[in-house]
């Protein structure tokens, strides 16, 4: 069944090419179209296009719909075309010709793009969760090791002191630059462009502002037009959110491969988050981190991907803004599998003691007794010049008594200065 069908059937060919995998990510966005739709239904009786038990009627169908979809239980035959034709389908069958009145001043496009604003604005909502949720745990990891030195590296080599403290907070307060595209994206996904139709709006008198109210956006996206152009704009809104959060949990992933290797030896965790060699029998493998940052650095292809696909289109709807859908809906489950395997993980982490009073770390120290000689009185040319002359002669003698006290320093974290960053998001 396809809703656009007037007598003859599309070839095969053609229907397995256009179709593709729409009916697989129908199944996640069903619930959400579903939604629209029973919204979609009362408005129709607030205008008298049909009576208010119809809509009643309607409306427990498709509740009834929307649970099995919830439950995972909701299916999409070969016959149809995609959740709206199935659940069309299903609306016909068990009230007859009412069923047939659902689609009145709708159409596939704006019934698939409120179906998406919804579906995003929901996972966004769930990521933040789960990144406030990391927030927390970092803080608190930076909080519990903000005394336990660790080396800091440029260029992959020795350069100063750091801390755990510092390096875990480091993490946290890069989520809050995160939830900044977040925020950008939610406000795209919060509104509601049900009503725009096929992109030009309807002869009928509907009544946009109630299915706004209805389906809880905080806005409605006014112009029929400007509604239909979103489609493509609002999955490349969501894939930056995606993408910057992902660029995070990436380069902290990387941080863990590193730090847990031997040469490194800073962290660990238990032996039941790790993997083996097959034929290697000292082998404690990093993989969860390393699936991590090879998942999230898939992530930060996509919005390019999805401007690629979307660039060169004129206003209107284009058969092509489709395969905007399966890419976004992969990429918000990867993130949230992300996040919840490093919520997992995380607070089994162990934090290797005294690393920095190892000989090959003498380096760390020189900008410490550098500064020392300034704070003396000598000039920091002279001593930058005379500490380094000593390094090259061999000299040089660390002093590593760190005294770091100035805000965002190993000394002094802003650890309650970082939590009211973030604070605007947890509202």
């Amino acid at each position: 069944m396809k809703l656009w069908q007037k007598g003859a059937a599309a070839h095969e060919k053609v229907d397995h090419f256009t179709v593709g995998k729409d009916r697989e990510y129908d199944l996640v966005l069903a619930q959400y179209d579903c939604q629209a739709s029973s919204a979609h239904a009362k408005m129709l009786a607030k205008i008298g296009l049909i009576r208010s038990e119809e809509a009643e009627q309607l409306v427990a169908v498709l509740t009834e719909i929307q649970q099995q979809a919830e439950a995972g239980t909701f299916t999409i035959e070969k016959e149809f075309e995609d959740m709206h034709s199935k659940i069309e389908h299903v609306l016909t069958e068990r009230l007859g010709d009412l069923g047939k009145k659902i689609h009145t001043a709708r159409s596939r496009n704006d019934q698939v793009l409120v179906a998406m604003h919804l579906y995003i604005k929901y996972e966004l909502g769930a990521i933040k969760t789960q990144v406030t949720a990391l927030f927390d745990l970092l803080l608190s990891l930076a909080e519990k090791h903000q005394n336990e030195l660790m080396p800091g590296y440029t260029h992959l080599q020795v350069a100063m002191p750091s801390s755990f403290g510092l390096w875990f907070s480091a993490y946290a307060e890069s989520l809050i630059d995160d939830l900044y595209f977040w925020q950008s994206a939610y406000k795209i996904a919060d509104q509601n462009p049900l009503g725009s139709a096929a992109g030009y709006g309807s002869a009928f008198p509907i009544d946009r502002d109630f299915t706004t109210k209805a389906l809880n956006f905080s806005q409605l996206k006014i112009n029929s037009v400007a509604a239909q152009m979103s489609r493509g704009k609002l999955e490349k809104s969501a894939a930056m959110a995606l993408s910057a959060i992902g660029s995070t949990l990436a380069k902290f992933s990387m941080d863990v491969c590193l730090y847990m290797g031997q040469d490194f030896n800073f962290i660990s965790f238990p032996d039941n988050l790790t993997t083996g060699s097959s034929i290697m029998p000292h082998k404690k493998n990093p993989d969860l981190f390393e699936l991590v940052r090879g998942k999230c650095n898939s992530v930060q292809a996509l919005p390019n991907q999805l401007a690629l696909l979307t660039s060169n289109l004129p206003s209107g709807y284009h058969r092509e803004l489709q395969l905007a859908k399966g890419p976004i809906i992969d990429a918000i489950q990867e993130i949230k599998g992300c996040l919840e395997i490093l919520l997992f993980s995380l607070p089994t982490i162990q934090v290797a003691k005294d690393s920095t009073t190892q000989k090959k770390y003498d380096y760390l120290f020189s900008v410490d007794t550098l500064n020392q000689e300034v704070l003396a009185g000598k000039p920091f040319r002279d001593a930058y010049r005379d500490l380094g002359n000593a390094i090259e002669k061999g000299e040089y003698q660390p002093n590593r008594e760190v005294k770091h006290t100035h805000l965002g320093s190993i000394g002094n974290l802003g650890l309650e200065q970082i939590r009211e960053k973030i604070k605007p998001f947890l509202s």
